[in-house]
């Protein structure tokens, strides 16, 4: 039975939206080996700041262990729905639920910006995602395995300032996967990377899904990254679901080729259409 969380809607409402997920769709998609992710559901989500309306009854569910890419304009309440799935923001009316009860280490954010402690080495950042664990006899066993999941078990020792930028986001990586959460969000994570460094990092991002079978959700504006990587992309069009795209490629991907180039171009010409429409 699932138990829905943050709920400010009345019974009676909840009740009346039986077909909650008019968007979702059966992806016959490889799921990650060793499936552990939770199952998302959402119902009637809204969300404003003062009198701007960002999210206007939002409607979903997502599989456990399913990776899903959220793109969309600037403005359209893709980080918003991001944040509010995280815990980070106060719902003001719907529903959030996980089938089940979650702990604080089942649903980590991983953000743009490493946001890594300048003060410590590279071991003890990656520690500090072990919340209320970090005390613990194994933490630093831990935080060592999640460095080499990461590639970066010889940075133990070194300290933020000397590290790349793609450096210091795996460093993030790994600090959000000490924990193993079932849930992992992910906003904009590989924005400011080279193309090079950001193909690379989509590539751990896919490996470390499949070894793992956390549930995905990948807010990004590039279309590219979100066909590469996702089973599902979610256009979010004046806050609310406009378009769902099923990616059914076989894994792994191969970038440019023309399935992808025709899934990736569908997407961009209903966004290229929601502007004109504005």
């Amino acid at each position: 039975m699932q138990t829905a969380l943050r709920t400010s809607l009345p019974e009676t409402e909840l009740a009346s939206r039986a077909n909650f997920a008019p968007h979702a769709r059966v992806v016959r998609e490889e799921r990650p080996l060793h499936a552990s992710g939770l199952p998302l559901s959402i119902r009637g989500l809204r969300k404003s700041f003062g009198d701007n309306e960002v999210l206007r009854g939002i409607d979903l569910h997502i599989p456990a262990g399913q990776f899903v890419a959220i793109v969309g304009k600037s403005g359209c309440g893709k980080s918003t729905l991001l944040r509010l799935i995280a815990g980070l923001e106060k719902i003001d009316a719907g529903s959030i639920s996980f089938g089940q009860d979650i702990q604080p280490e089942d649903i980590r954010v991983m953000f743009q910006e490493p946001r890594l402690l300048p003060w410590a080495r590279v071991l003890a950042n990656v520690e500090v995602g072990l919340g209320r664990d970090r005390a613990s006899g194994d933490a630093h066993a831990r935080a060592e395995k999640a460095l080499i999941e990461v590639g970066l078990a010889d940075k133990r020792d070194q300290w933020p300032s000397v590290l790349s930028g793609g450096q210091k986001q795996r460093v993030a990586l790994g600090r959000a996967l000490v924990s193993r959460p079932r849930v992992l969000a992910f906003d904009e994570p590989l924005g400011a990377l080279d193309a090079l460094t950001r193909i690379s990092m989509q590539r751990l991002l896919e490996r470390v899904w499949r070894d793992q079978g956390f549930t995905a959700i990948l807010v990004t504006h590039d279309v590219s990254e979100a066909v590469a990587l996702a089973d599902r992309v979610l256009v979010i069009e004046e806050g609310r679901i406009a378009h769902d795209v099923t990616v059914n490629a076989a894994r792994p991907r191969q970038r440019g080729s023309a399935e992808l180039a025709g899934l990736e171009g569908s997407i961009l010409s209903h966004l290229l259409s929601a502007d004109d429409r504005t």
